[in-house]
């Protein structure tokens, strides 16, 4: 359940988390008022959204796939039998 929610977190967090580097590299503040401007954080809250949904697309396009048919969990001699796709 968690990677529902971690994945596509990580994806949006990505471009902050790649202009705190920057800064740190550049020997500045990172965390100074001056570097996280209305404009900055709007251009990579748009980015980490655009890249989000991308990363979710092709999540969803490259998944593996298993044909067949599925199997829900059902008790046989008394032992509970996991679902399954068969």
């Amino acid at each position: 359940m968690w990677r529902v929610v971690l994945r596509p977190a990580l994806l949006f967090l990505t471009p902050f988390l790649l202009y705190l580097i920057w800064l740190v590299l550049r020997r500045t503040t990172p965390f100074a008022r001056q570097h996280w401007g209305r404009g900055v954080v709007s251009n990579l809250t748009l980015l980490g959204l655009a890249i989000a949904v991308i990363g979710m697309l092709a999540f969803g396009i490259f998944a593996d796939r298993r044909f067949g048919a599925y199997v829900p969990a059902h008790i046989e001699n008394g032992v509970l039998v996991p679902g399954h796709i068969q």
